[in-house]
């Protein structure tokens, strides 16, 4: 700071006081504008609808899994995050439409990109990329999302899974879809 001829030069305790009161305008204008932070997590922040958040696995009306354990969605991660192991399923105990359901579905989601090429891989529209994005782990184990942690809860008409059908009611593996928009 350069002193005007003929003035005292400003000491250090000025400088405080002015700085001081600086600081103290500053808080005052911020404390009568609008608050720029959202109170999380009693309020949560809308994302947009193209965002990829955790992972679930969906189910039909009737409470069959739509996951046939085709193990697409292992194939096309880049991250080699999802493990899929598939079995049998008889009229007896049957989990899905198909032959064959996902006896084991497994998405490590510390590998995880978040990418959406298993929802883009899937044939029968099981794995779906959702909204949810609060995810934490307190451990490596954790952080390892099981069938049982992804699937969505049996619709309000549906049964739960193992069901009991009559023979040759399921067909095909995979149901008439309906054209995307």
């Amino acid at each position: 700071m350069v002193a005007a001829v003929g003035a005292p030069a400003p000491t250090g305790e000025d400088l405080t006081m002015f700085s001081l009161v600086r600081g103290f305008i500053t808080t005052l204008k911020q404390a009568f504008e609008d608050p720029v932070t959202i109170q999380y997590p009693e309020v949560k922040k809308p994302v947009s609808k193209r965002f990829k958040g955790r992972h679930e696995l969906k189910r039909y009306d009737d409470g069959l899994e739509k996951c046939i354990g085709c193990a697409l969605c292992a194939a096309a991660c880049p991250a080699d995050a999802i493990f899929v192991e598939s079995a049998e399923n008889t009229d007896e105990t049957r989990f899905s439409p198909g032959e064959r359901y996902a006896s084991t579905y497994e998405i490590n989601m510390l590998r995880c990109i978040f990418c959406g090429f298993c929802e883009d891989a899937c044939p029968t529209e099981a794995i779906v990329l959702e909204s949810n994005y609060e995810l934490s782990y307190t451990n490596r184990e954790s952080s390892i999302y099981t069938k049982e942690m992804l699937i969505v809860p049996v619709p309000e008409k549906g049964k739960p899974t193992p069901q009991k059908v009559e023979p040759g009611k399921y067909d095909r593996s995979i149901p008439d879809m309906k054209d995307p928009d």
